[in-house]
């Protein structure tokens, strides 16, 4: 028993250092070019220059968030929402959400959603979160996290703006949940497990990225909400394209088997009749986008890294862009200097 305990507790550490590296970037299915545009990374710089110029030579918070979104999406030739960049004039094709719950807002990419949803003036932001004390304490506080072989630098967030509630997919039930979501219209499903416990990893990824994520859907539909946007991964459907054996889905997937645990929710939220939209991201990194952003059509990416900023823009736009209804957006960021890659999604 100890021997085993010992070898499974090896294997998880090998795991962990692997995963920090480029399991993700080994391999990938070449999407079919279809445009060609400015990398992000030069239409960022004129954007924020001229916007800069605008504003004197800086940009306040807001500004900052509204000037990052339209670059994003106007690369990736994806629609900016009207509320993003004029909330006072909303587009007759645009849902315009008043309050919005984000559900793992603690998280690396939980808080970056959050921060950006408390840039807009006049929508109500919800941080869900499983101890309201200890989260606005971590949310304000600039941190370190080691993961792996990665070591991530967590900037603070501003939670005036933010009323934070508990909310805790494993112990509370159904019930609870929704009075969490009570008068929201939109929620961005943003938790996930985290590796510890060796031996516990497939319960963990069970009670969190299945079961969890499952309640929360049930949660929304009683208590009314009607947009939402999940965070889950490429390769969630890899052994159904023949992907089974591609180094980014054995890798991730031996964590807990959270792939398929992943799969299971996002087909549940598929047949709950809410509108939703699937963001599949590659591996996930802290660092700022390099390459530009790379949206396919689902089932098409097996490998390729993301920044957590681009994920939680292409969240943040989903919540009310009608091109995103009921889509499964697979995202990574492609070569540093690249054309754009608009790939395989009618939208």
């Amino acid at each position: 028993m100890r021997f085993t305990a010992a070898v499974s507790s090896i294997l998880y550490c090998v795991l962990l250092l692997i995963a920090g590296s480029d399991a993700f970037s080994t391999t990938r299915s070449t999407p079919t070019r279809t445009a060609t545009q400015q990398p992000s990374s030069v239409l960022f710089s004129s954007v924020f220059n001229e916007e800069a110029e605008k504003h004197g030579g800086t940009l306040d918070r807001r500004s900052l968030f509204q000037t990052a979104a339209a670059a994003t999406f106007s690369a990736a030739a994806l629609s900016v929402p009207e509320w993003i960049l004029s909330p006072s004039v909303a587009s007759a094709t645009t849902v315009t959400p008043s309050k919005v719950v984000v559900a793992g807002a603690t998280g690396q990419t939980g808080r970056r959603v959050l921060e950006r949803l408390a840039a807009q003036p006049g929508l109500s932001v919800i941080a869900g979160v499983r101890n309201v004390e200890k989260a606005n304490d971590a949310l304000q506080k600039e941190s370190t996290v080691i993961r792996g072989a990665m070591v991530q630098k967590v900037a603070s967030v501003d939670t005036s703006a933010v009323e934070l509630k508990h909310l805790d997919v494993v112990k509370d039930s159904v019930d609870q949940l929704a009075a969490t979501l009570e008068g929201a219209d939109s929620l961005v499903i943003a938790t996930g497990f985290v590796p510890s416990n060796p031996l516990k990893m497939n319960e963990a990824a069970h009670q969190v990225d299945n079961l969890g994520t499952k309640a929360l859907v049930d949660a929304a539909k009683k208590a009314g909400v009607k947009k939402v946007v999940m965070v889950s991964s490429i390769l969630t459907n890899g052994r159904n394209w023949g992907q089974e054996k591609s180094p980014g889905f054995v890798v991730t997937n031996a964590f807990g088997n959270v792939l398929d645990e992943k799969l299971e929710a996002e087909l549940y939220l598929r047949k709950s009749g809410l509108d939703y939209t699937i963001v599949r991201p590659g591996g996930l990194k802290a660092k700022p986008p390099t390459g530009p952003l790379v949206i396919s059509g689902e089932d098409t990416l097996n490998a390729g890294e993301i920044s957590r900023d681009l994920v939680a823009d292409v969240c943040v736009a989903s919540l009310s862009d009608p091109k995103a209804s009921n889509k499964v957006l697979e995202i990574i960021e492609g070569e540093e200097g690249g054309p754009q890659v608009f790939n395989g999604l009618s939208m």
